[in-house]
């Protein structure tokens, strides 16, 4: 459902822009609105679920995320529609922690977690696969208000079967929130990804926005203070430590800024500069996600002979070749050209998701697999408001769509190439049978 809800706003965000009279950086905040309150609290979502129970905390997350749709459904301007989007994001914060704690916690060993690993991967790739071509099919017919309202029988059924079907989650109650560390990393979202949003309108040397990435780095510098002195701190500094964690870490967030920066900046150049309706770009963009779903399946299934390492290299290669492969192709290549490239990184990035989740939460003792879950999280919804805020700010910044988007999909090369590198080093090889 959160998935789904990424992907499906990226085809409706030029015609809800035109409807509701919103600038490029007013459309800019619809996405990275949702996704700034998504990162900034997961730390804090996957804390309460290892403190309250997660699957408590996921069924609350699933409540507020299904009546925030509803709202966003029937705000009636764009401010209003931001607001929502606001409480949207804090529904899915509390979401998506504990879906991949309450995996951890019913399958214990690690053949069977890797499988379970892969299906949710695949679940996810189905989301992102059906996101902007149902997105398209929905703007163009119903409206874009079913965008948003398709949330509410999707977020019923969930619940119902959460409730029936997962068995309650052992609690923590001993363990403190530490309010300071969730403040910080809260502002160190906001801050960054207000400042990326505002560099297209103002530039990058503006004192605003040079003053918000500063801050931003006070803000996480903040955060790892607290953590080496609170008591009993959010994820301890030992685990951040480890080469599996904190590379994995990084690897997401890597291949979100990729892959979310090519699907917004590609739906602004589809529709603004080609003339595509919302559901043609719905139509153009699907080779990008449709092997998402293919491409999770496979990666868990080999994982068990191969190790991890090895996917999550090739994923990130892939992914450069595709981006790479985009930016060679001139500044308005033919679209039949951008299917090939499109298709190589939509697989690569779901090819190195199942690993690179694999090797987060195999990092993390059960106790704090909500926390595992929610650093891991909490840094690729950072790589995806980084590289939607940033494809944004090229693209207005630019001499013409084509020039930025150029150097867009470069920029997301570069990042696939450093994950790769990344995964070479952090990821754990294949262990030893017997």
């Amino acid at each position: 459902m959160v998935i789904l809800d990424v992907t499906i706003i990226n085809v409706a965000v030029p015609v809800v822009g035109r409807d509701l009279s919103a600038s490029l950086t007013g459309i800019q905040w619809i996405t990275d609105g949702y996704t700034l309150v998504f990162a900034g609290f997961l730390m804090t979502g996957g804390a309460l679920g290892d403190r309250l129970g997660n699957r408590r905390v996921f069924c609350a997350g699933v409540v507020v995320f299904t009546l925030a749709s509803a709202a966003c459904a029937l705000a009636p301007s764009a401010a209003l529609l931001v607001a929502s989007r606001l409480v949207e994001g804090l529904g899915a914060a509390l979401i998506v922690p504990g879906s991949l704690a309450l995996l951890q916690e019913a399958y214990p060993v690690p053949a069977a977690r890797s499988r379970a690993f892969g299906l949710w991967g695949s679940m996810a790739g189905i989301a992102a696969s059906a996101g902007p071509l149902v997105g398209g099919l929905l703007v163009s017919t119903a409206g874009w208000r079913w965008v948003f309202l398709i949330n509410l029988p999707v977020g019923a059924l969930c619940l119902a079967l959460t409730w029936r079907c997962v068995a309650p989650s052992p609690r923590h109650a001993e363990r403190p929130l530490d309010l300071p560390a969730q403040c910080a990393v809260v502002a160190a979202v906001a801050l960054l990804t207000a400042a990326l949003n505002e560099a297209g309108r103002r530039g990058w040397s503006d004192p605003a926005v040079l003053a918000g990435l500063g801050l931003a780095v006070v803000a996480v510098a903040a955060f790892v203070l607290r953590e080496r002195l609170a008591r009993s701190p959010v994820l301890p500094l030992r685990l951040l430590r480890t080469r599996a964690m904190s590379g994995a870490a990084a690897i997401g967030l890597l291949f979100n800024f990729a892959f979310y920066g090519m699907v917004f900046t590609a739906s602004l150049d589809f529709q603004h500069q080609r003339g595509f309706s919302a559901l043609d770009t719905g139509l153009a963009l699907f080779p990008a996600v449709a092997v998402t779903m293919f491409a999770s399946v496979l990666s868990g299934r080999l994982s068990r002979r191969t190790g991890d390492r090895p996917l999550v290299v090739c994923g990130m290669l892939l992914g450069a070749l595709g981006l790479g492969g985009w930016a060679a192709l001139g500044a308005e290549p033919a679209y039949a050209l951008l299917v090939a490239p499109m298709m190589a990184t939509g697989f690569g990035t779901s090819f190195a998701l199942t690993g690179s989740t694999a090797t987060v939460m195999g990092a993390a003792p059960e106790a704090y697999a909500g926390a595992a879950s929610a650093l891991f999280n909490t840094t690729r919804q950072i790589g995806s408001a980084t590289g939607v805020a940033l494809g944004g700010s090229l693209l207005a910044g630019s001499a013409g769509y084509g020039s930025g988007l150029r150097v867009s999909m470069s920029a997301g090369a570069l990042a696939y190439l450093t994950a790769a590198a990344l995964a070479w080093l952090c990821v754990p090889g294949r262990e030893p049978a017997g």
